[in-house]
């Protein structure tokens, strides 16, 4: 079911709060609620320790069905990056010479339980969910596993491309896989606590411990190259000011990305993250004569509806990038050279 959109005019007192979700502000900070949770976060971190001590121990070991493995993950939950950064490393590990998979969850869609490699061509967001459905329009000949089951997804891809280097996007805290080159976005706030208090999916320093890099460290850091706008729907038209609508998990930082473009946002329509964009109700109250700025997640579903019509639709695209990029190619072409050569003896 669609979640309820909040329309933000543009004009005084018109700043992040404003569009920041409760559970996000909530989490900025140790605040009142986070204390008041921490017993539920405790027990949370409690939980995870179990959970990868029967690893740590021995008492199971993670499934390898395939090598070599590569992870983009993150700590926290909610939206910090993870899809661009994991099309940026297919990109990278393609120009190192090898073939590549992506392996994706599909949250919330009919294809998310099990795995199951996605065909070639337009796939629908509804079935496979919107972050294949984007992925596959962005780089149409990157191959998709998409599902829950991360070890039945690298049986799929080893069956498919037994030389294929496999990129997990958001695979993380799978650990019945064995992960040969871990990579973790880290993008550490006062609260550190765990959920429900805090953002945290794990203890952070469980995540730190079992990272092969962590982003940024050291050397290396994550830059986003400045929003760009694809139109992809209706008449030409030049932007300089627009409606905003995004369903994903920060939509604050997305206003401020279009706004930072210079793109007037007069209206802003933030829903759940993932909604459908189903809802019959989706474009009430929005100005028909505003061109609507979109995200890519969001487009791959609304163009699926049927009332579109003319109405100019913009995507604002960010690619990331990892930097120093000669030093993080050669870094991470290593890695997995050593994996490969290890599998060939």
């Amino acid at each position: 079911m669609a979640g309820t959109l909040r329309r933000v005019p543009t004009g005084t007192g018109y700043n992040r709060s404003s569009v920041t979700g409760s559970l996000e502000s909530a989490w900025d900070k140790r605040g009142a609620s986070a204390w008041l949770l921490s017993p539920l976060g405790g027990l949370y971190a409690l939980g995870w320790w179990s959970y990868q001590a029967v690893y740590a121990l021995g008492l199971k070991r993670p499934y390898e069905p395939h090598c070599p493995v590569v992870t983009v993950g993150n700590l926290v939950a909610g939206g910090s990056g993870k899809t661009p950064l994991s099309l940026h490393l297919a990109s990278t590990i393609a120009s190192l010479g090898h073939r590549v998979v992506l392996s994706m969850s599909g949250y919330g869609a009919p294809r998310s339980h099990d795995a199951t490699l996605a065909p070639a061509g337009e796939i629908s967001a509804r079935e496979w969910g919107d972050e294949p459905a984007m992925v596959r329009w962005l780089a149409p000949e990157l191959p998709l596993v998409v599902g829950r089951d991360r070890v039945e997804a690298a049986r799929l891809a080893h069956a498919a491309d037994p030389d294929c280097v496999l990129l997990l996007d958001d695979g993380f805290q799978h650990l019945r896989l064995r992960q040969h080159v871990p990579i973790v976005l880290d993008a550490p706030g006062s609260n550190r606590f765990c959920l429900p208090a805090g953002p945290y999916r794990e203890p952070r320093s469980t995540g730190l411990a079992r990272a092969r890099l962590v982003l940024p460290g050291g050397e290396f850091r994550v830059e986003r190259n400045p929003v760009q706008f694809r139109q992809v729907n209706g008449g030409v038209q030049k932007l300089e000011e627009a409606a905003v609508m995004c369903a994903i998990a920060r939509p604050a930082r997305f206003w401020e990305a279009v706004s930072a473009s210079g793109v007037a946002v007069r209206q802003f329509s933030p829903l759940p993250d993932h909604d459908p964009l189903t809802a019959g109700t989706l474009f009430a109250g929005l100005d028909s004569g505003l061109p609507l700025v979109v995200t890519a997640k969001d487009w791959v579903k609304l163009r699926e509806r049927d009332d579109l019509g003319e109405r100019p639709v913009f995507v604002a695209l960010s690619e990331s990038r990892v930097e120093p990029r000669d030093a993080f190619q050669s870094w991470l072409g290593s890695e997995i050279d050593g994996f490969v050569r290890q599998t060939s003896a």
